[in-house]
């Protein structure tokens, strides 16, 4: 009785969830996308209309999502908007998750949102400090997780994986340096083959390397 009840109560979140994403795509104008992935509703919309829709997310009866849980950037290189931004938030009056996505590139700003949810502030600044993305009307646009001195996005496709500055401690000077990458090795390629798998056939073995490679012996 109480997995019927579960798979009921399931159900039914579910088509909520399918009613809200055919309302958003048929009644509100400049929607890309609206639509249910793996039991979230997913929208895709501009960056002009970003507001409207997250101030009626926020404050209509039907949708109530008090919460912005997370906002994070995401990086498609070969995109002429190259930048996902990516509001996740939460319903907690109707148990019910929602992800907002807007497109951008390198130079043009995103509305920042700091005044509907005032968490955003934290995660507006992590969204340009990691990736560059600008939000126009945040007042604390500042680097939040690197130096104060940091160049480039650490985020980006295209950052190099070794980065172009190392920080250590300098024991004759006796303070912190920076100074250029230098590795003491080269990038290695690694397989992740299974070592047993490179062997030698060990004696006894015959018959489970042959499976292996896919030899068939000839009966006699």
């Amino acid at each position: 009785m109480a997995e019927h009840s579960l798979t009921l109560q399931a159900s039914r979140m579910q088509g909520q969830v399918g009613a809200m994403a055919f309302t958003l795509a048929t009644s509100l104008p400049d929607i890309h996308m609206a639509a249910v992935e793996k039991g979230e509703l997913v929208v895709k919309t501009t960056r002009e209309r970003l507001l409207t829709l997250l101030t009626q997310l926020r404050d209509d009866p039907r949708y109530r999502f008090e919460q912005l849980m997370d906002l994070c950037g995401v990086d498609y290189l070969s995109r002429p908007e190259r930048f996902d931004v990516v509001y996740n938030l939460l319903s907690v009056t109707h148990n019910h998750r929602i992800r907002v996505i807007v497109t951008t590139d390198e130079t043009t700003p995103v509305p920042s949102v700091h005044h509907l949810w005032p968490s955003a502030t934290w995660w507006e600044r992590e969204c340009y400090d990691l990736f560059g993305v600008v939000f126009s009307g945040q007042p604390d646009m500042r680097r939040i997780l690197t130096d104060d001195g940091f160049e480039d996005f650490p985020l980006r496709k295209d950052f190099p994986l070794t980065g172009y500055e190392e920080v250590r401690y300098d024991v004759e000077k006796r303070q912190v340096v920076k100074e250029p990458v230098s590795l003491t090795q080269d990038f290695r390629d690694f397989d992740f083959v299974s070592p047993w798998e490179g062997m030698l056939t060990l004696p006894g073995d015959e018959k489970a390397h042959e499976v292996r490679q896919g030899i068939k012996r000839a009966r006699g």
